[in-house]
C-alpha cells in the first residue's frame, strides 16, 4: 500500500503537536515503506556479511521504538520522516554490528601483521561500521553532503525528496551526491593525500 504524502505529513504535524491517535493512523501509512527501507538495508548487510543474523521485522520494530521517542521532532513532512527512519536504521544495524565485533573481538583471532590487515582492508567490501565512521568524518567536514549519502544511499530518497528535506535545490542535492561518493570512496579505500 503506497501512503499519499499528504496524508502521512498531516499525520506527522499531528502527532508533533501531541496527537497520539495520529501515530496510530500514521504506523500502518507507512510501514510498507519502512519495511522495503528494512529490506534494502538488510540486503546490503548480508551481501557483505552472511552470518548477519538481524531480522527485517526486528530492524523495522527498533526503528519504531526509535520514532516513538523522537516524537518531539518538527516533522516536515513525508520525506523529512524517512530521512530520520533512514537515519535510525542505519545507526541500528551501525550498533548491531559494532556489538557483534566486541562479542568476536579477541576470541580466538588470529594475530597478523600490520602489512597485512592493510592489504586485508583495501581487498574487502567496507562493513557498515567503516562507512558509518567515514560518513561520520564527513560530517564533521560537510554535514549536507553527509545528509545527502545518508538519504539517497541508505534512505532511498529521490533528489527532489532529499533536496525538498535539506532546502536545497535539485542541481545541489546531485553536486554534493558526487562529491561525497569521491570522498568516501577515498575514505574506505585508505587511500592518504600524498602533500603529508
Amino acid at each position: 500500500m503506497t501512503s499519499s504524502p499528504q496524508a502521512v505529513t498531516e499525520c506527522l504535524i499531528a502527532w508533533s503537536h501531541g496527537d497520539e491517535a495520529a501515530l496510530n493512523q500514521l504506523i500502518p501509512l507507512v510501514h510498507e515503506e519502512l519495511r522495503r527501507l528494512a529490506k534494502r538495508y538488510m540486503r546490503r548487510e548480508r551481501g557483505q556479511r552472511p552470518e548477519h543474523t538481524l531480522q527485517t521485522t526486528a530492524l523495522v520494530n527498533e526503528a519504531y521504538l526509535r520514532l516513538i521517542d523522537a516524537s518531539r521532532v518538527q516533522w516536515q513532512n513525508r520525506a523529512h520522516f524517512f530521512a530520520i527512519s533512514a537515519r535510525l536504521m542505519r545507526q541500528i544495524l551501525v550498533d548491531y554490528a559494532r556489538a557483534q565485533k566486541y562479542a568476536k573481538r579477541g576470541g580466538g583471532a588470529t594475530p597478523v601483521s600490520l602489512d597485512e590487515a592493510a592489504t586485508f582492508m583495501v581487498e574487502r567490501a567496507p562493513d557498515l561500521v567503516a562507512l558509518d565512521d567515514a560518513l561520520n568524518g564527513l560530517a564533521a567536514v560537510d554535514e549536507r553532503k553527509s545528509r545527502v549519502i545518508e538519504m539517497r544511499f541508505f534512505g532511498g530518497l529521490s533528489v527532489e525528496e532529499t533536496a525538498e528535506v535539506l532546502k536545497v535545490s535539485p542541481d545541489t542535492v546531485m553536486r554534493d551526491w558526487r562529491l561525497a561518493k569521491a570522498w568516501l570512496l577515498r575514505e574506505l579505500s585508505g587511500e592518504e593525500n600524498d602533500a603529508a
